[in-house]
C-alpha cells in the first residue's frame, strides 16, 4: 500500500496583504491532504498540525502542484524539515518539460474536463468570514482535482493543455516515476 499524500493549503492572508510575493509572509490557514494509505481525504487546523506531521514525515512522497514554490515556503515556519520530505510537485515538473509554468486549473480543464471549485482568494474570504467549512471544502476539492490530475498522468504518462495563443488542446508526455524510498532519520516539527 502506498503512502504517498496529496497536499493542498489555504492562506488567511494575500501577497497584497504581506507587501509583496513573499510566500514566507503568509500565514496558514488550512491544510488539507489526501492519504493513500488510510484512503481518505482529512484537513487540519493551526491546532492540529502536531497530528499532520507525523504523516508528512513517514510519507513515501508528497504530491501537489506547487508545492516548492508556493506551499513549502508558507509551511516551513510551523514545519521546519518540510523541504526534506520526498516531493513531487507537478507545476515543477511541467515547467520542467514545456519551459513555462501553468495553473492548477488550466491543467486539469484540459486533461481531466473539470477543474478547481474558485480561486485562492475565496479561501482567504471565507477564512475573513469565518466561514470555515466553505473553506475546508474548498482546499479538499483543490486536493481531490490535484489527486484526480496525478492519477491521470501516473496512469497515462500524458496531460494536456490549451494553448495560449492558438486555444488548441496540446498533449505533453510526462512520466511520473515510483516514490522514492525514505532514508532512515529524524525530522522535526518546529
Amino acid at each position: 500500500m502506498s503512502s504517498e499524500i496529496v497536499l493542498d493549503i489555504e492562506t488567511k492572508n494575500t501577497f497584497m496583504d504581506v507587501g509583496g510575493h513573499n510566500p514566507e509572509k503568509l500565514d496558514i490557514s488550512f491544510i488539507g491532504i489526501y492519504d493513500y494509505a488510510r484512503d481518505g481525504y482529512l484537513g487540519f487546523w493551526e491546532e492540529d498540525f502536531k497530528d499532520l506531521w507525523p504523516l508528512l514525515s513517514s510519507a513515501e512522497r508528497v504530491i501537489g502542484f506547487n508545492l516548492k514554490g508556493f506551499d513549502y515556503p508558507v509551511m516551513a515556519k510551523h514545519f521546519s524539515d518540510i523541504w526534506k520530505i520526498p516531493t513531487l510537485d507537478l507545476m515543477e515538473e511541467f515547467e520542467r518539460i514545456t519551459g513555462f509554468r501553468i495553473k492548477l486549473d488550466s491543467l486539469a480543464q484540459a486533461t481531466l474536463g473539470r477543474g478547481k471549485s474558485g480561486s485562492g482568494l475565496d479561501a482567504v474570504k471565507f477564512w475573513a468570514d469565518g466561514e470555515l467549512e466553505k473553506l475546508k471544502e474548498y482546499c479538499l476539492q483543490d486536493v481531490r482535482v490535484t489527486k484526480d490530475l496525478y492519477e491521470y498522468v501516473r496512469d497515462k504518462s500524458e496531460v494536456f493543455y490549451h494553448d495560449k495563443w492558438s486555444g488548441e488542446k496540446r498533449r505533453i508526455p510526462l512520466v511520473i516515476t515510483n516514490a522514492p524510498k525514505k532514508e532512515a532519520g529524524n525530522l522535526r516539527l518546529f
